[in-house]
């Protein structure tokens, strides 16, 4: 015998509430329902609750996908800058056109000629803003500054990047918030959905199995055959009156 189980996601719970509501809207007189009067109202205060909550979520996913793009060329654009004005700054110590030392003021080891790590957009956003403030602070303290690539271009590049890191992260809490808002309804949910399909099977319980799981599935429920196990043949709308 097919077994049920309860929505486990957030669309399927959606469809579950739908049906229940959409059967509720259908009967003419809720004496023939299935389930309790007091559950159908439950269940539509809850499904407009819930659509708007799914609602919200998806409009903040979609944006964030949308300008994930245009981010991601942005980061790729300042790491290049970054370290390849880096690189540029180890070769002029190499060549003892800048002292060993002055890799202090960038946050930089000055017995190691490796470019930070700059793989992550936390570590672009760090870096960044220590290498333009050492090269401000050499300058102003005498220094030569370094061109190919100049610290004007590296700041062009980095700010864009800081623009769409700070609006990616307004993106990434409003879809976190949003999704938390979904979240905080599911117990809910799952409770009025448990309710209603207790209240069909015990309506539908003395019925031959096909029809019973047929009149069950008109309901929203749910069933699943296990490995190897034959299915049930449901009986079919003849479509006459």
């Amino acid at each position: 015998m097919p077994y049920r189980r309860l929505p486990n996601t957030n669309q399927a719970r959606m469809r579950a509430l739908k049906a229940a509501v959409d059967m509720g809207d259908r009967l003419e007189d809720t004496y023939d329902l299935a389930f309790s009067y007091g559950s159908l109202e439950d269940a539509r205060a809850l499904l407009v609750r819930y659509e708007r909550a799914m609602g919200e979520y998806k409009q903040c996913s979609v944006k964030q996908v949308e300008t994930s793009k245009k981010f991601q060329e942005a980061a790729k654009m300042a790491r290049l800058y970054l370290s390849h004005f880096v690189q540029v700054l180890n070769m002029c110590v190499l060549r003892n056109e800048i002292k060993p030392e002055a890799k202090k003021l960038y946050g930089l080891p000055v017995d190691s000629n490796v470019v930070p790590d700059l793989i992550s957009d936390e570590n672009l956003y760090k870096w960044g803003a220590l290498i333009i403030d050492g090269e401000q602070k050499r300058i102003q303290g005498g220094g030569t500054p370094i061109y190919n690539p100049a610290i004007a271009k590296v700041r062009v590049h980095y700010d864009i990047f800081v623009e769409h890191y700070n609006n990616q992260k307004v993106l990434q809490n409003n879809t976190s918030r949003t999704i938390s808002n979904v979240t905080s309804l599911n117990e809910s949910v799952d409770k009025v959905i448990l309710d209603i399909w207790n209240d069909v099977e015990h309506s539908f319980s003395l019925l031959p199995l096909p029809e019973r799981l047929h009149k069950c599935g008109e309901y929203g429920l749910v069933y699943y055959y296990r490995r190897g196990e034959a299915r049930v043949e449901l009986p079919t709308d003849s479509g006459e009156e």
